[in-house]
C-alpha cells in the first residue's frame, strides 16, 4: 500500500514540483486555474471544469488545453501523492521561454463546507475579468480577509451602483419563495452553481437569472452559497437577516448530491 505523502503535494506537467518549479509562481501570476473536490478518485462536474481549464487557456494563451492531458495530470498527482480523497487544483502557466502550458496540480486534504449559516458583509469591489478563475486576486483577498475582521463569514462583492455580483469565494443564491434567483452580474460561473443551474429545474425548483440590488435584498426570503466545497445558507448580509429555510436547502441539497461523479481515470 503506498503511504500517503504530506499535504499539500505539487506537481508540474506530472513531475514532483522543484524548487526551480515551484518559481513560477512565486514570479507569475498571470495563469488560470479551477479547483475541485475528489473522492475515491471521482469529480463532480469532471467536464465542466476541464471546460474551464482549456476555454480560460484560449482567452489568455491563445492555445487551448487538452482535457485528456489534464485528466491525467490530476490521476498522476493523486497517485504520486498516495490518495484518493483530496482538494485539487489545477493551474496553468505559460512561461516565457516555453510553448506549451505548463501545468500545476497541488494536492491537499479533502474538504467540505461548513453547513452553520454564513454572515457576509457587502463590499464595493467586482474582480477584473471575472468570468475566469485566475490566482493572486489582491481585493478579492483583501475584502474576504476585512469581513473576517468584522466577524463576518464571506465578503459579498458589489459594482459602484450596489448591484450584488458574487461573493469572494463563492456564487450567491437568493430565494423569493417562488425561484432560485442567480445575480446577473459579471461573476465567476462556479461549477457548483453551474450544475445547480442546470439540474434544479428537474427537481421542480424554478432557476433564474436577474439583477440583484444590495437596496433590494429585502425582497428575498432566504439565501445561500456554493463554492466546490458544497452549499451553505446566508444568515445576514450587513443588516438584512434571511431566513434559514431547511426545507430549500434539504432540496438543493438533494439536487446537489444526486450529480454524477466523473471518474478521473476514464479516457
Amino acid at each position: 500500500m503506498t503511504t500517503p505523502t504530506p499535504f499539500p503535494y505539487a506537481e508540474f506537467d506530472g513531475h514532483p514540483a522543484t524548487e526551480a518549479d515551484l518559481r513560477i509562481p512565486a514570479f507569475l501570476d498571470y495563469g488560470h486555474f479551477t479547483a475541485m473536490q475528489v473522492r475515491d478518485g471521482k469529480v463532480r462536474g469532471l467536464a465542466l471544469h476541464l471546460a474551464r481549464l482549456d476555454s480560460a487557456n484560449r482567452e489568455l494563451f491563445e492555445r487551448p488545453l487538452d482535457g485528456d492531458r489534464v485528466r491525467g495530470l490530476i490521476r498522476h498527482a493523486l497517485d504520486g501523492a498516495g490518495v484518493r480523497d483530496a482538494s485539487v487544483r489545477v493551474q496553468g502557466f505559460l512561461p516565457t521561454e516555453g510553448e506549451e502550458t505548463t501545468v500545476m496540480v497541488t494536492v491537499r486534504g479533502p474538504a467540505r463546507k461548513p453547513t452553520e449559516p454564513h454572515r457576509l458583509m457587502s463590499v464595493p469591489y467586482v474582480r477584473t475579468v471575472p468570468h475566469i478563475k485566475r490566482p493572486g486576486e489582491f481585493g478579492q483577498t483583501y475584502y474576504a480577509r476585512l469581513a473576517a475582521r468584522s466577524g463576518c463569514d464571506e465578503a459579498l462583492l458589489t459594482t459602484p451602483d450596489g448591484t450584488v455580483t458574487e461573493a469572494a469565494i463563492h456564487n450567491i443564491g437568493f430565494w423569493d419563495g417562488t425561484s432560485v434567483v442567480w445575480p446577473d452580474a459579471p461573476a465567476l460561473l462556479g461549477i457548483t452553481m453551474a450544475l445547480l443551474e442546470r439540474d434544479l429545474p428537474g427537481a421542480g425548483l424554478e432557476s433564474v437569472r436577474r439583477p440583484v440590488a444590495l437596496d433590494g435584498l429585502g425582497a428575498f426570503r432566504s439565501a445561500f452559497l456554493t463554492n466546490s466545497q458544497g452549499i451553505a445558507p446566508v444568515r445576514r448580509i450587513d443588516d438584512v437577516e434571511f431566513t434559514v429555510d431547511e426545507d430549500l436547502m434539504e432540496r438543493i441539497g438533494r439536487v446537489y448530491d444526486a450529480v454524477p461523479w466523473d471518474s478521473v481515470r476514464d479516457v
